[in-house]
């Protein structure tokens, strides 16, 4: 053992075979420039056996001065050493990290132990090893809230990037890796579910002229919508209607009196919300057979309250309806995810794998759903502002959309490792149940959203 008293910074290193030469020779190289760094003092390597997957291990160990050493190396090189290592090697390597200190015993009596503030555990570092918190008190800054809140965003080595890369082009690798233990450099499955899908809906739905209206000056209508909202607006009078019937004879005789004709529209129409228009239909509900729904769905699907539903959706042109229906999009997708996770239990009952794993395949693959849509919508977007030819918006869309079952099917492959036949098989049974279950939620969706508004 070395006879410094400084802390020690211990990185282990699984690499694939294949480069083991080559990541020799730049770990040598990158030893030497840990060395030229203040504080770091020694460095020592060593060669363990191979891991469960085949790959090479290295431990190396650099020792430090002090802790006020290590501490100015964590906040500042250390991320330019790790990314240099990732920009060379990719991914075809791992590292794991921890810090060994001397022991809390010095000249036979016991040095005074601190403990965390959080969860009291003894501390023998700068983070609990208990709940992970660091172990300074003081009062943190504006810097350090900013920081924490969106560091994830802005680090090239954190959790949110190393889950979106291989979560988008390298299809059932974090289901596959979730399953297998390696799950601390990536996000947790929900959560990406959740970013992503919040995302989605912000950048499919969000409009800053319409939630936001008050910034931004009023304009005028363009002639063409103004003269199609003059048509839609436009209520034909019954009295008109009348006149012009008693004019050409068909009123007024002795067959039907303009009075009857009167009392005729007041008792069809009374009790009704919406207006005779020369642009709307008309709700014309039939009655609904009892005997073909249950008793309780009839008692609630009448022809009285079929009608006030038509006549609401009618009242805007369905823009209320539309609007609440999105509104249910959300709840609505995220009941998909048990029911598919159900298909994928029916699909593969020798798997071996519990429910839960089979909602993880499914959770994830939505996240890349989500994200997929989120590239395709920002892509057209971004198209249409800088001019790019229709024809090519067009066909990245298709090729784009065309990668989202391909993308299932290589998932599908890749975690539950069955052949092309039979999965190909599963695959086309477990889509098809995609088509019924997204249908039959989508419906409720729509049957809750007409009923409240």
């Amino acid at each position: 053992m070395s006879s410094v008293n400084g802390p020690i910074y211990e990185v282990t290193l699984s690499i694939e075979p294949e480069i083991i030469d080559a990541f020799d020779g730049w770990l040598a190289e990158h030893l030497e420039a840990m060395l030229e760094l203040p504080g770091f003092v020694k460095a020592d390597i060593f060669e363990l056996e191979e891991d469960e997957r085949g790959r090479a291990q290295r431990v190396a160990q650099y020792y430090l001065e002090s802790e006020a050493d290590l501490e100015h190396y964590l906040a500042g090189p250390a991320q330019a050493m790790r990314q240099a290592a990732i920009d060379r090697f990719a991914e075809q390597f791992e590292a794991t990290r921890r810090i060994l200190r001397p022991t809390d015993f010095d000249d036979g009596e016991l040095k005074q132990v601190q403990h965390c503030l959080n969860c009291d555990a003894a501390l023998r570092g700068q983070y609990c090893a208990s709940c992970g918190q660091r172990a300074r008190s003081r009062l943190i800054s504006i810097w350090e809230l900013t920081r924490d809140a969106f560091g994830d965003l802005f680090e090239l080595d954190s959790r949110l990037w190393r889950t979106l890369l291989p979560l988008l082009t390298r299809p059932g690798k974090l289901t596959r890796d979730y399953l297998e233990g390696r799950r601390a450099c990536f996000m947790p499955p929900f959560r990406t579910y959740l970013v992503l899908s919040i995302l989605f809906f912000l950048v499919a739905f969000f409009d800053p002229r319409d939630d936001l209206g008050v910034l931004f000056e009023p304009q005028a209508p363009a002639a063409e919508e103004s003269e199609a909202a003059d048509a839609e607006s436009s209520v034909v009078d019954p009295d008109e209607i009348l006149d012009e019937l008693e004019e050409q004879g068909i009123v007024g005789g002795d067959d039907l009196t303009r009075e009857e004709l009167e009392e005729t529209i007041d008792a069809a129409t009374e009790g009704t919300q919406f207006r005779i228009s020369a642009e709307d239909g008309e709700c014309d509900i039939e009655d609904i057979e009892s005997s073909d729904i249950p008793l309780w769905l009839a008692k609630r699907l009448t022809k009285e309250r079929l009608q006030l539903v038509c006549a609401r959706i009618q009242a805007d042109d369905g823009s209320a309806f539309l609007s609440k229906m999105l509104d249910n999009v959300p709840a609505a997708l995220f009941i998909l995810l048990p029911l598919m996770a159900l298909v994928l239990k029916i699909l593969y009952p020798l798997s071996k794998r519990y429910y839960v794993e089979h909602l993880l395949f499914v959770v994830h693959y939505h996240a890349f759903f989500f994200l997929m849509l989120i590239l395709q919508i920002l892509f057209a977007r971004a198209g249409l502002l800088v001019g790019l030819p229709e024809t090519a918006l067009t066909l990245t869309l298709v090729a784009t959309s065309a990668y989202i079952p391909v993308y299932l099917y290589k998932s599908m492959r890749r975690v539950y490792e069955q052949g092309h036949a039979i999965t190909s098989v599963k695959f086309a049974m477990l889509t098809l149940a995609y088509f019924f279950g997204f249908a039959t939620i989508m419906f409720f969706a729509a049957v809750f959203a007409a009923f409240a508004i």
